[in-house]
């Protein structure tokens, strides 16, 4: 998957504080933030204390909750470029690059099992071969990663050592928590342990673009809470010292904490945590739809009568909604009662289940309100779960597929061949597939039905390149390879 680290804002991951690293990983030429520019930042005086509002303090919240979130530290193997010639891939040498230094890098995680279950991000522990927490109580533990996923930056992993009876936090309804409330985030900020901090939250369901996955899922808790680098993986609790977000980044021109922060709410962390223990992997559910944001630009250019909700602009071929009667058009306002605002919300809400449940999905339509029951479907568009340890090259491709029709193969000039629907997360992505790309071969071996790449994708060398071979879109031939 790509690297967290390249991603849009400054995530709050721990420093990278061996041989010097801190700054690289920070501000970079290509860094964009979601702060004005100097010149239109405005500095005024702030004051967090609300009259009449704020609690007399929050020692309840912190000593519940400080103990039961970790020091994070990890060793990562640097990569260091090396010269490749074009046919070095096909010589078994792919990525061209070769193995440096151990890098130390640190982030916060929080235990959710007195055994030693701890929640974190996915960035704080992506390639490490080495991880270490500590315990508020000065305990150290190696620990192991049980699963990850990178779209939407959570991670699980477990302290190695038999353990009982450590201190940990339960997740919390983050739906309950309300835009104004006070809460406060712990962790360890610039190997600062155990240090708490307090803020508000300023909004929810914000997509910020952090996420560079494909089917990335950002629906964030924003608050003013400082956090700063090593706080990543920390815990977000309420007053009452209920887990409801794991911090993840922050919004900076400089790497250090600006102003505001952003948490994955508690509901999809929860949900994430309870496919990687039970699957390995995430159960990613889709309701196969195009969406844009109803604003208030939308509503007057395509005449709407309404200036929030999800506007319909395409459905997924053989997808979830199409096959509950979902069209194109259609404004979503609610899913299972729950009012949906914008695409975020909808986003949490769907990747808060798995394939195969069943919503009720409320639209307008020519300004009628409609409900449809609509069975979630995973990427290749069955209801079907998988375990890590059966995942199949289909599912790992990342995309939906159907056989080529008659029309496709006299138009196309070709006797078989699979298409590809639509491309979510996973290979496809990652090697810029597009959809619509017709494959034929896959290592020379055909492909005539859908089934048949799950029967190659068995039979492949884990040590040489895969290659895809097929017809894009404007009839040429292509190939793709990559390492598998």
């Amino acid at each position: 998957m790509k690297n967290i680290a390249k991603l849009i804002l400054i995530s709050a991951f721990g420093g990278m504080i061996s041989l010097g690293l801190y700054k690289a990983f920070f501000e970079k030429e290509n860094t964009r933030t979601f702060i004005e520019s100097p010149a239109q930042v405005q500095h005024s005086p702030v004051s967090y204390a609300v009259p009449g509002t704020a609690p007399e303090d929050f020692v309840e919240a912190a000593e519940k909750s400080v103990h039961s979130v970790v020091h994070v530290k990890t060793a990562v193997r640097a990569r260091v470029p090396v010269a490749q010639s074009p046919l070095d891939f096909f010589f078994g040498v792919p990525q061209g690059q070769g193995q440096g230094q151990l890098q130390l890098g640190t982030g916060s995680g929080v235990i959710i099992s007195e055994d030693g279950y701890i929640v974190t991000n996915n960035h704080v522990i992506e390639g490490a071969e080495e991880i270490l927490v500590s315990l508020n109580s000065g305990e150290e533990y190696p620990a192991k990663v049980i699963g990850a996923d990178p779209t939407t930056d959570i991670a699980l992993i477990k302290v190695e050592d038999e353990v009982s009876g450590l201190p940990y936090l339960n997740f919390s309804n983050s739906d309950n928590l309300r835009v104004g409330e006070w809460v406060l985030a712990v962790g360890n900020p610039f190997n600062l342990t155990s240090t708490v901090t307090a803020g508000i939250v300023s909004a929810k369901a914000r997509s910020i673009g952090i996420i560079a996955e494909q089917a990335a899922i950002e629906s964030f808790i924003q608050t003013d809470a400082a956090v700063n680098p090593g706080n990543s993986g920390g815990a977000l609790v309420n007053t009452r010292g209920e887990l409801v977000g794991i911090n993840s980044a922050i919004s900076t021109r400089t790497g250090s904490f600006e102003g505001y922060s952003f948490a994955v709410p508690s509901n999809l962390a929860e949900k994430v945590v309870a496919d990687l223990k039970e699957f390995g992997t995430v159960q990613r559910a889709y309701l196969g739809v195009k969406i844009s944001d109803v604003t208030p630009r939308l509503a007057t250019d395509l005449k709407l009568e309404v200036n929030s909700g999800v506007y319909i602009g395409g459905l997924s071929e053989n997808g979830a909604a199409a096959e509950a009667g979902l069209a194109e058009g259609d404004i979503i306002v609610a899913v299972d009662d729950r009012k949906v605002n914008k695409g975020a919300e909808l986003q949490e809400i769907i990747g808060s289940k798995r394939p195969g449940e069943a919503v009720i999905v409320s639209v307008l339509r020519d300004d009628v309100l409609k409900d449809y029951q609509v069975t979630l479907r995973n990427v290749n568009g069955t209801t079907q779960r998988f375990k890590k340890e059966d995942l199949q090259f289909l599912t790992l491709l990342g995309g939906s597929f159907r056989e080529v029709n008659e029309d496709e193969r006299r138009a196309y000039r070709i006797p078989y061949g699979v298409k590809i629907l639509d491309v979510k997360s996973g290979i496809l992505a990652e090697q810029d597939i597009p959809r619509g790309f017709i494959i034929t071969q896959i290592n020379q071996k055909a492909i005539k039905k859908v089934e048949d790449i799950n029967v190659v994708g068995k039979e492949l060398p884990r040590d040489k390149p895969v290659i895809i071979f097929g017809v894009l879109p404007n009839g040429r031939e292509k190939y793709y390879a990559f390492g598998f």
